[in-house]
């Protein structure tokens, strides 16, 4: 068994909760594609089996939220589990919103939350957090690609959509646009939507997945690698290069076929001449591609 199941994950499940689950259920090693904490709900694509070896590529593709903005106080999660740090009341109108949110597309900074699960020092973040410390964090890069308020329920709170890079924190996003405000604020609600190519309207709750494995129909459910990874470009070898293959050597670009130029560096799904996925290949400079993933 091999492939991704698009997994709804609720609230009261950490995402290692629903990890565990399904490999119970499947007897098969499984694991997850971007962490989602307790209270979110959402998109958790879950790999299982050989499929677990591409879990860091669907992890790399971009995320969509939608997420209420609480107004006039901050927590020291950034969330709406946390302790109250300030109280400051929004005073602005829908169109102060507005041009606020505007300002954070693009190439943004952010700095992790302490309650995260960056490690440093071999520690993840929320252990420093839990223990009443403080450590000194790197801000990091995070592009927001497009965000949008759905809805407002002023001066209390207002919804945003968000699609963005991976690593982006909602929470820190929340709590920023507060600033920008000029107002204390935290994240309520969180909802992933998308996740690569996994969208909200055909993932399955972990109920429903239980009775599908039950009635041995996990095919239905089960999407396969190449499904999940139907973006990148694709190449053949050639059967006189079985062996290479099969061994996960690199090979002579003499035995590849592509329908277009290869590029230096770029990675594809490459197939054996039977039709088969043997992997993900990239393009060396000395004139060979080689394995990155064999899936074969």
């Amino acid at each position: 068994m091999k492939g991704a199941v698009n997994i709804y994950k609720e609230k009261g499940f950490t995402s290692h909760d629903v990890v565990n689950i399904v490999r119970g259920l499947t007897k098969c090693k499984a694991g997850h594609t971007g962490t989602l904490d307790p209270d979110a709900e959402g998109v958790l694509p879950v790999c299982i089996g050989r499929a677990t070896k591409i879990a860091d590529y669907i992890m790399a593709d971009d995320k969509e939220y939608i997420a209420d903005v609480i107004l006039g106080a901050s927590t020291d999660t950034q969330d709406a589990s946390g302790e109250i740090l300030e109280r400051k009341p929004f005073l602005g109108s829908l169109s102060d919103i507005h041009d606020a949110v505007r300002g954070f597309i693009g190439e943004i900074t952010q700095m992790p939350p302490m309650y995260s699960a960056v490690k440093i020092g071999g520690k993840k973040l929320y252990e420093y957090a839990r223990q009443g410390a403080t450590v000194e964090r790197k801000p990091r890069r995070v592009t927001i690609r497009d965000i949008e308020v759905l809805e407002a329920n002023l001066p209390g709170s207002f919804k945003i959509r968000v699609g963005c890079s991976k690593g982006t924190y909602i929470r820190a996003l929340c709590a920023d646009i507060g600033a920008a405000l000029g107002v204390a604020a935290h994240m309520g609600d969180l909802l992933r939507t998308k996740s690569g190519g996994f969208n909200i309207e055909n993932a399955v709750k972990l109920a429903d997945f239980r009775e599908i494995v039950a009635r041995d129909e996990i095919e239905r459910v089960l999407i396969p690698i190449e499904t999940a990874l139907e973006h990148f470009p694709k190449i053949s070898i050639s059967a006189e290069a079985d062996k290479w293959l099969k061994n996960g050597n690199k090979i002579p670009l003499d035995f590849v076929r592509a329908e277009i130029a290869l590029s230096q560096g770029a990675e594809y799904l490459a197939y054996d001449a039977a039709g088969g996925l043997a992997g993900i290949f990239a393009l060396s400079d000395a004139g060979h591609i080689k394995p990155k993933v064999m899936l074969n």
